[in-house]
């Protein structure tokens, strides 16, 4: 399925170059006169990159090479194919192979400029005036009196006629290509390599291929797999090389790549979305799937699709396959932001996350960590597919949180999703856990928030510290809260005691939550689930967002009342990160 798409992106595109012709850099052009005599070796340039200018990108004659036997290519190769310069060992060989092929080339066009470039090449390589023998690397053409036989249509057709017969280490066998269904001679080796995958070579790797016998199917080696003739190969590295090259169109979540396309041409923007989403565009997103105009959405059937793909060296791996339609994707995109909805550190919703700032919520560091592979897999299906996220995603947040001693707003909204992951009712899914909810009463939700409360009464009394009762005790309360809570509580009253004498109304104010908590806990659980442990995460936020929020909006009321306002009770740490 994977090939048959991308032959019809092939297809749709643009991309009229000559079968197995492709732009490669070529750094010199070999000018000879009609009499066959070298005029000079003219260096092509394109500007310095990286440090090395490989030459002037031309459309020429392209193939892939692997193993030790010459596999010349036609009138554009490297100085060892097309001028024997380079190895005693190799060159003589392998310029003895280019000669071959244009003779053979020449044999069948009959073009009189081929002729005119084999009279100077069967001359003695080192008897030819003229050639530098200091030549850096690089490939060479041949032009003859200004014309460039590379660009011959007879010269083409020979070259597309030589790849259905050998180019790729096509055998000659005929038999049906599986993407277009023709009866031709298959390869055994794609013609074009895969590049820009994580995880592979630089010179690209294949696609489709099995080396060893653990690989084979029904005994079959190498592409013979996947039966695929050489044009329909060609086409189908070209476009994967062309989706992969636009950031548009792919995007690097390690260790996968992700690459998407649409049958038909879109203007939707999938790359931002799923790695920087822009809020205002995210509110679109959700009033137009769930704002009535969904049904009228899923008129449109224009095919979405998208394929994970992992490197190994010179081979790849499709780990991930999806099918569906824009509308679909759309709709499943809307929903991964609703499932994600949660208040900011600051009590205000206004930020979205990507696949990779959520997947960096399960990490220490997402600058320098990478998260399992199962996560931002697991993030990219539900964004394009739907359904739950697993639970495993929950555990390594948690795990994350616990180690951190506190909460960010990504993992809240990580954690969020999980627990959410089962609704289907959009307007439920709105309003759920979106920001503090003083009705709920989940002992878990609540035992959260007892201790964020707890952490406000140390902090209101003592102010900030080196070790507060989070570094400390945080790990223990979310996973076994009767251990714990009860020495807390305890530990609270000199604290209480103090801000009663002090500050009388920040007391009433936290002793009154405080109580009402406990009040509504009734007995402290003594051990939470793993989803139980969510809630508590999320009450605990939800429950200092709240009261970070409060503390913002009585400092702006005071600001605009004319009074000073201690930046202490604004308790800024809060709104780091």
């Amino acid at each position: 399925m994977l090939l048959q798409r991308l032959l019809e992106y092939a297809d749709r595109g643009s991309d009229d170059s000559p079968s197995m012709y492709k732009l490669t850099p070529i750094r010199y052009e070999a000018q000879l006169d009609e009499d066959g005599n070298l005029l000079g070796m003219v260096t092509l340039s394109s500007g310095v990159e990286r440090g090395r200018d490989r030459g002037k990108p031309m459309l020429v004659p392209a193939r892939e090479r692997s193993g030790t036997a010459p596999k010349p290519i036609l009138l554009a190769d490297t100085l060892e194919y097309a001028l024997g310069i380079g190895r005693p060992e190799k060159a003589p060989v392998y310029h003895q192979a280019f000669v071959d092929l244009l003779r053979a080339c020449l044999e069948a066009t009959g073009e009189g400029d081929l002729r005119t470039i084999l009279r100077f090449l069967e001359q003695p390589v080192e008897e030819r005036p003229g050639v530098p023998t200091d030549l850096e690397a690089g490939a060479v053409t041949f032009s003859v009196a200004g014309r460039w036989p590379v660009d011959t249509p007879s010269v083409r057709a020979f070259w597309a006629a030589a790849a259905d017969r050998s180019a790729g280490g096509v055998t000659g066998a005929q038999t049906q290509c599986m993407v277009c269904g023709e009866h031709k001679p298959v390869v055994d080796r794609f013609p074009i390599k895969i590049k820009g995958v994580l995880g592979t070579q630089g010179s690209g790797a294949a696609l489709v291929t099995a080396n060893s016998n653990a690989f084979n199917s029904y005994g079959l080696a190498e592409a013979y797999l996947a039966p695929t003739c050489a044009r329909c190969a060609e086409r189908i590295g070209t476009s994967l090389n062309r989706l992969i090259a636009d950031p548009a169109n792919r995007i690097y979540l390690s260790p996968l790549t992700y690459v998407f396309w649409t049958r038909e041409k879109t203007d939707y923007q999938w790359g931002v979305m799923l790695t920087q989403p822009d809020s205002g565009q995210v509110a679109a997103l959700l009033g137009a799937a769930y704002g009535g105009r969904q049904a009228a959405s899923r008129l449109d059937t224009n095919a979405f699709y998208c394929v994970a793909l992992a490197g190994n060296s010179g081979r790849i791996a499709v780990r991930d396959w999806i099918d569906t339609t824009v509308s679909e994707a759309q709709t499943n995109l809307a929903r991964y932001f609703a499932l994600q909805q949660i208040v900011d550190r600051a009590g205000v919703v206004e930020r979205y996350f990507g696949v990779r700032a959520l997947a960096g919520a399960t990490v220490r560091d997402s600058r320098k960590d990478n998260p399992s592979p199962g996560v931002p897999r697991a993030l990219m299906r539900v964004a394009l597919q739907g359904g739950p996220l697993p639970d495993a995603l929950l555990a390594q947040a948690i795990r994350r949180v616990q180690a951190g001693q506190g909460v960010s707003h990504a993992q809240a909204a990580l954690i969020k999703m999980v627990l959410a992951g089962a609704i289907d009712d959009p307007q439920r899914l709105e309003d759920f856990m979106v920001k503090l909810d003083e009705s709920n009463r989940d002992p878990a939700y609540l035992c959260g928030r007892l201790l964020a409360v707890l952490d406000d009464i140390q902090r209101a009394a003592l102010g900030q510290r080196n070790a507060t009762i989070i570094d400390r005790f945080f790990g223990s309360a979310s996973t076994a809260p009767i251990s714990v809570f009860g020495r807390l509580v305890r530990g609270a009253q000199p604290h209480l005691a103090k801000l009663r004498r002090d500050r009388p109304g920040t007391y009433a104010a936290l002793d009154t939550r405080m109580t009402g908590i406990i009040g509504d806990i009734g007995t402290f659980p003594r051990t939470l689930t793993l989803r139980q442990q969510g809630l508590f995460v999320l009450g605990y936020y939800h429950q200092r967002a709240a009261d970070t929020k409060a503390r913002i909006e009585r400092a702006a009321a005071r600001r605009a009342a004319g009074a000073l306002v201690d930046d202490v009770e604004l308790l800024d740490d809060e709104l780091e990160g």
